[in-house]
């Protein structure tokens, strides 16, 4: 019987599609949605590229993986994302009822978890369960990379 592929393995996918996005001048956020250990949708921050804020990598991701399903709701999926999700992308996940987050790098200025320290209630679904960490330290560097090669310009 085939071993289910781990969290590392999806992670890389999701950085991946980082790579993609500061190759593209985007801040380098990279989505993947799995279900049943198979890729289904896979997105990157594209807000340069549109001229919208809301082009983040998991909203790409959620469109797709939606569309591949045929269905908005997402309590079967997995979404790995290179960067700790923010207050936006938390309240889609919590409206696709995706199963599971899994992120890399933390965000300590504008992820969600920094709204739930002010709240009893949490940004993402109550049955969603979340990881963080995940090749935190590949993640950060590549942000850290690219606002890096922004300050010397």
């Amino acid at each position: 019987m085939e071993q289910p592929l781990n969290d590392e393995h999806f992670m890389r996918l999701a950085l991946a599609e980082a790579q993609q996005a500061f190759e593209e001048n985007e801040v380098p956020v990279g989505a993947v949605i799995v279900a049943r250990n198979q890729v289904i949708a896979r997105g990157h921050n594209l807000c340069e590229r549109l001229h919208d804020f809301t082009a983040h990598a998991e909203m790409q991701a959620f469109t797709a993986a939606s569309e591949y399903l045929g269905g908005k709701h997402l309590d079967q999926c997995t979404l790995y994302v290179t960067l700790e999700p923010c207050p936006m992308c938390a309240g889609a996940a919590f409206w696709t009822r995706v199963g599971r987050i899994v992120y890399g790098a933390s965000d300590e200025k504008r992820g969600f978890n920094r709204w739930k320290a002010h709240s009893e209630q949490r940004l993402v679904h109550p049955k969603t369960a979340v990881d963080g960490g995940i090749l935190q330290d590949e993640c950060r560097r590549l942000i850290q990379s690219f606002f890096a090669s922004k300050r010397k310009n």
